[in-house]
């Protein structure tokens, strides 16, 4: 045991949280502050929990896990669905069973929904009705989804700007909280929330220069490529089928088009290149909003900034001993 995990032990519960846009370097920052701190690693992306989603996900391999523990990775069924309540439900237990082995938890990810479950609760909301559900899936599919998200405009404006307007799962269950309440769901947010309690919370983010940052997101999706991302999803899709939803998100949907004829090989990574560029920035948006985040200007790989963020981990343990003393 270092003397780095004595001040944390030693000390009120320390919660690290890596944020940021996809292929900032969480994952690697991650594992430098496991290995320093003696820390275990709590996924906070929602694909990275489905079993048998590898290529398209980046999760951390064989290699990196065998460094330290790592928890909520691979443990649902391509065929179930998965909400941001249960991730944090899953994840509040992980966190307690690593506080009571005296180690740092280390909550790393970018779905932004499932981290604002963990750390702040989510509104408990009307009882899901499937009936109305079908109807909405059958509006998308006829329509298509934006015309979910202009119903939820007129319903709940607030939320329908928080939301992208092809993510039908989130508007079908926006639209649904909105109609069997009879109230706003941007209202029910602020009622009924559960904060996580019995830690102390250092959120360090991850913000790289954009341009370096896009040009990573292209180069991952040529490696997702190349490395068989089209390959593992035959594979799913003929196991599953296309109704398995993680076949939905981003990387997997452009393989899933080029494996149908829709496009090109180039045409499908053009597409997964920006589609993962969109994606980052609705994250930084999303992550502005974040209370507390303290910046770190660069990758999560870079050096200078693991050095930074160790700083801030060892600064943290210690102010937290000394006012306990």
């Amino acid at each position: 045991m270092g003397p780095e995990h004595r001040e944390i032990a030693a000390s009120e519960p320390l919660l690290v949280v890596i944020l940021g846009p996809t292929a900032s370097g969480k994952t690697e920052l991650s594992l430098a502050l496991a290995r320093r701190f003696d820390g275990e690693i709590v996924n906070c992306d929602s694909v990275a929990m489905y079993r048998e989603f590898d290529i398209g996900t980046a999760k951390p391999n064989a290699t990196e896990r065998s460094q330290s523990p790592h928890h909520l990775f691979d443990c649902v069924d391509p065929t179930q669905d998965m909400t941001a309540g249960e991730y944090a439900r899953q994840a509040r237990q992980v966190l307690a069973e690593i506080n009571s082995r005296h180690r740092l938890p280390i909550v790393v990810g970018g779905t932004g929904l499932y981290l604002r479950a963990l750390l702040e609760g989510l509104f408990p909301g009307p009882q899901r009705s499937e009936e109305l559900r079908e109807r909405l899936r059958e509006r998308a599919a006829s329509r298509g989804s934006e015309y979910l998200h202009r119903i939820l405009s007129r319903l709940d404006p607030v939320v329908a700007g928080k939301i992208h307007r092809n993510d039908a799962p989130k508007l079908i269950r926006a639209i649904e909280v909105c109609l069997a309440s009879r109230e706003r769901m941007s209202e029910l947010w602020q009622q009924g929330r559960d904060p996580l309690q019995g830690f102390r919370i250092l959120r360090l983010g991850l913000d790289p220069e954009r341009a370096a940052l896009y040009a990573r997101i292209n180069s991952r999706a040529v490696w997702m490529f190349k490395s068989g991302l089209v390959e593992e999803t035959k594979g799913l899709t003929d196991q599953y089928g296309s109704g398995a939803r993680p076949l939905l998100s981003l990387g997997y949907k452009q393989a899933g088009q080029l494996l149908r004829g829709e496009v090109t090989r180039e045409q499908a990574i053009q597409s997964a290149q920006q589609a993962h560029r969109n994606y980052a920035k609705r994250q930084m948006t999303w992550f502005r909003r974040e209370p507390d985040v303290i910046w770190l200007r660069g990758f999560g790989d870079n050096p200078l900034v693991r050095q930074e963020a160790m700083d801030l981990v060892r600064t943290s343990s210690l102010r937290m001993h000394a006012e306990e003393r």
